[in-house]
């Protein structure tokens, strides 16, 4: 599966667990390492790096990224592999 698609699975996946949810797509050419997507809900967010596998190469900067929104808030890589895994804890993330 190509990255592009699980990403716009997801979103779909997304919007439908979180109704009202915003979800924007970032510019990696802006700040590059950015995570992918930011999804804003209620008044909760999250950062993903969507990959298209658990072996997918990281880009610089990425793992940067992701540590420091995770302490703000909730940040994650994901992948085929782990999505059911983040979902759930974005859930739970969101419930608190």
């Amino acid at each position: 599966m190509l990255e592009r698609d699980f990403q716009s699975d997801l979103i779909k996946e997304l919007k439908i667990i979180f109704p009202g949810c915003i979800i924007t797509k970032n510019d990696s050419n802006y700040i590059q390492g950015i995570p992918d997507l930011i999804v804003l809900w209620k008044n909760k967010w999250a950062a993903l790096e969507c990959k298209n596998g658990v072996r997918a190469k990281k880009q610089p900067n990425q793992e940067y990224y992701i540590n420091r929104m995770n302490a703000m808030s909730f940040a994650r890589f994901v992948y085929p592999e782990n999505k059911e895994e983040v979902l759930y804890e974005l859930q739970q993330a969101f419930k608190s």
